[in-house]
């Protein structure tokens, strides 16, 4: 039997939407349409070709039913194969197969998937008889990796990932959920996607330059001056989630942190961390005539040493 490539007779690609679909048919039906290539048997052809492809295409239950067969058998256009092979095995052996429009009979092809009240979704999806075929056989997976940033993850987000089922190449859009661990997988269910591969997506998460993921803690990490650690001071901290402002204890001392609890990374399942804010206490790259005499002045009247 002639394998049918819909999508090629309609000039769609797989991933076409109904209303891509739809206006590829109304295109090629009124420029093949009988009334406008009298005699043409060839335009005829194409006509009832164009008509079967979106009987199917059209219609979001056949045309499951329809990528799920093409994408097993990984077949093209005008291929010949045998239907016992893969779980037809009466087709064409006494049983109705008819399926009529008013564009006249459709293909053997499109018969044995949708011709007559007795061969139903049941017999495709092997719930009696032979009918066990590559739609109950243990599906491929194939495992990839995808990077984002910690930003990304805190949030969710949206990434364009494409990968090869034997010599194709599918693109597809993946929603990261908020809270994903690093190291987790993402499963893309093939059947949702037109494909009999189940795609298992490994979630990289990247360092950040402000921010460090430790479990479920974040510690990020805020820069003060000398004399703001001798008096204490209020500053705005940057967040994943924001600015917050907190208030920096005196006498801090440089490496310490300071925690704000429940305010860290929120996992899938709600489990939140706290952020730790180290305080790292920096001198001023220039000093002025000024300060230096302070810092002098200082030195002469401390009786403080740190390394007693």
């Amino acid at each position: 039997m002639e394998y049918k490539d819909y999508y090629k007779i309609l000039g769609v690609d797989k991933s076409a939407d109904q209303k891509e679909i739809k206006k590829a048919y109304r295109k090629l039906a009124k420029k093949y349409h009988p009334d406008l290539n009298s005699g043409d048997k060839s335009a005829q052809e194409k006509f009832k070709d164009v008509n079967e492809a979106y009987e199917v295409l059209g219609d979001e239950q056949k045309r499951k039913k329809y990528d799920m067969f093409g994408s097993s058998g990984n077949f093209a256009n005008g291929q010949n194969f045998d239907p016992s092979q893969f779980g037809f095995d009466n087709f064409g052996n006494g049983r109705s197969y008819t399926y009529t429009t008013n564009t006249g009979d459709f293909s053997d092809f499109f018969n044995m998937f949708f011709g007559g009240e007795d061969f139903g979704i049941s017999d495709l999806f092997g719930k009696g008889g032979r009918r066990q075929n590559f739609y109950n056989e243990p599906k491929q997976k194939i495992e990839s990796e995808i990077s984002i940033s910690l930003r990304e993850a805190y949030k969710g987000t949206k990434k364009r990932v494409s990968f090869r089922i034997g010599n194709d190449t599918k693109t597809i859009s993946v929603n990261i959920p908020k809270g994903i661990l690093p190291g987790k997988k993402i499963k893309i269910n093939g059947n949702k996607i037109g494909t009999n591969v189940d795609l298992y997506l490994k979630v990289n998460v990247l360092e950040d330059a402000k921010f460090k993921l430790d479990g479920l803690d974040i510690i990020t990490r805020v820069k003060i001056l000398p004399w703001e650690a001798v008096f204490g001071i209020e500053v705005l901290v940057e967040t994943l989630s924001g600015k917050i402002k907190i208030k920096i204890p005196s006498g801090i001392e440089s490496g310490k942190k300071i925690r704000i609890p429940r305010s860290g990374y929120k996992d899938m399942k709600g489990n939140t961390g706290d952020l730790y804010i180290e305080i790292a206490i920096v001198n001023p790259p220039h000093l002025t005539e000024e300060q230096k005499e302070l810092y002098e002045k200082l030195s002469d009247i401390s009786n403080y040493n740190p390394r007693e």
